[in-house]
């Protein structure tokens, strides 16, 4: 307990020396990985990945609630393996790449709970809706990157977050095979980003 007290001391304490104004981040392409898992009738669980993802945060531990972000997903980056999947999934039974090649998310609000612990709400997009989704997002680490002693690409302040949100599909118009298929959608997000000097 008195270590982790300790630990968010510190945390906090670096934040308020780092970000006397807000930052702006901008996502490490090669460490940001976005996972969608659903239920496969019960007998798994199963996931497919978007590799690629672009956008920008605007954040201060000093004032988060003045913290913004937003990022945008080409649907036709998504990969779950299976080729012939990947194809149903673009068609318009799913995500019509066609019509709707962007996914995107801009926040509304964001809520400090924790010292490293957010809760930001926001505007996400898929295909032609556009509904209020709520990411529980956990600050990892904030300051300079330890890699960088080795790496010149490291260099400069860095950010580590997990962002986790739970969805309908149907909500978004791709109730396709539901409960085959779970309706219910986790998303989970990866990031390491870096600060813009």
């Amino acid at each position: 307990m008195i270590r982790k007290t300790m630990a968010a001391c510190v945390f906090a304490a670096s934040g308020l020396a780092m970000t006397a104004q807000a930052e702006t981040w901008t996502v490490d392409p090669q460490h940001t990985e976005v996972r969608v898992y659903w239920d496969h009738s019960g007998f798994s669980e199963q996931s497919l990945e978007f590799t690629e993802v672009d956008g920008s945060l605007t954040f201060s531990l000093n004032s988060v609630p003045d913290s913004t972000a937003f990022f945008t997903i080409p649907v036709d980056s998504m990969e779950t393996g299976v080729e012939r999947f990947n194809k149903d999934l673009w068609s318009d039974t799913f995500f019509d790449l066609e019509k709707y090649p962007l996914i995107s998310f801009n926040s509304t609000s964001f809520r400090q709970v924790a010292p490293m612990k957010l809760k930001v709400k926001g505007d996400l997009t898929i295909k032609d809706v556009t509904k209020e989704a709520e990411f529980d997002v956990t600050v990892h680490a904030l300051g300079e990157h330890p890699v960088g002693r080795y790496f010149k690409y490291f260099s400069g302040t860095w950010l580590g977050v997990t962002a986790v949100a739970n969805i309908k599909r149907s909500d978004w118009n791709m109730g396709a095979f539901v409960p085959m298929g779970s309706d219910e959608i986790r998303i989970v997000i990866n990031s390491e980003l870096r600060a813009v000097e």
